[in-house]
């Protein structure tokens, strides 16, 4: 980890949340420390997804508090939930972009809802944004359908982008991709964290970007979470983490 501050950037204590009678999470706690990338792992069914959306605000917790940035986001009225969301960026899975806008136009979305940012800027700040994440300047005027899935995703990593965000959410980046094209895209992670200052909360099954670019490892299991290094997992008697971290895709990823 490059820098961390002292004060966690998230910080979510007792969260319950639950669809009906079916509990995801109970009395879950963590902490994200401001620079630091942490990846969230953990079985089907356990709510990776559901903890990332329970963060960001799309879905409400049953109980439990949620501080993004210092702010209790249950407490926030529309507008002060809408300045802090401008805060933060989310890459969600294939990139979620607009279908029938071009790729400039999907980054250009943040700006606009914004709303004080003149077309020429907002037009300039999109190609800085699309050539930062590695795509050509022509990349802009393309739609969706015409990029590749790693396009794709770079693209939707724009748009996550394009407010200057202090963190950024990302849910599964890598999946999809093959092996050449999810390095690139780890290392770009990287590049961007220590260039950027990024606080990085990534959702992902994938094992090598665990070791390459993860400070810190949170896996839920029990409807809870166990937060620490990879050598901290390893160490962990529980079976599941023993057949996650010390299986033969892990044995692989990690040179062992």
């Amino acid at each position: 980890m490059d820098t961390v501050a002292a004060d966690p950037i998230i910080r979510v204590r007792g969260l319950r949340t639950q669809f009906g009678a079916q509990v995801i999470h109970d009395g879950l706690d963590l902490d994200v420390w401001r620079g630091e990338v942490l990846g969230v792992v953990g079985g089907s069914g356990t709510g990776k997804s559901v903890l990332l959306r329970a963060i960001i605000g799309l879905i409400r917790q049953a109980a439990g508090t949620i501080e993004v940035l210092g702010q209790n986001t249950a407490r926030l009225d529309r507008a002060q939930a809408a300045a802090l969301r401008q805060r933060w960026g989310v890459l969600f899975q294939d990139g979620a972009l607009f279908s029938s806008l071009t790729v400039a136009e999907n980054v250009e979305v943040p700006m606009k809802e914004r709303g004080d940012l003149p077309e020429a800027l907002r037009q300039e700040l999109a190609r800085i944004k699309i050539n930062l994440v590695g795509l050509r300047s022509d990349a802009g005027r393309k739609y969706p359908s015409e990029l590749s899935g790693g396009m794709r995703k770079r693209a939707g990593l724009a748009r996550a982008l394009a407010l200057d965000p202090e963190i950024v959410f990302l849910d599964e980046p890598t999946a999809g991709l093959d092996p050449i094209g999810a390095a690139a895209f780890d290392e770009l992670i990287r590049n961007l964290r220590r260039s950027l200052g990024l606080t990085v909360f990534m959702v992902t099954h994938d094992l090598d970007s665990l070791h390459l670019i993860c400070d810190r490892i949170a896996v839920l299991i029990d409807r809870k979470i166990v937060v620490g290094t990879l050598a901290d997992h390893l160490a962990n008697p529980h079976p599941w983490l023993q057949a996650y971290f010390r299986g033969p895709r892990a044995r692989l990823a990690l040179g062992a």
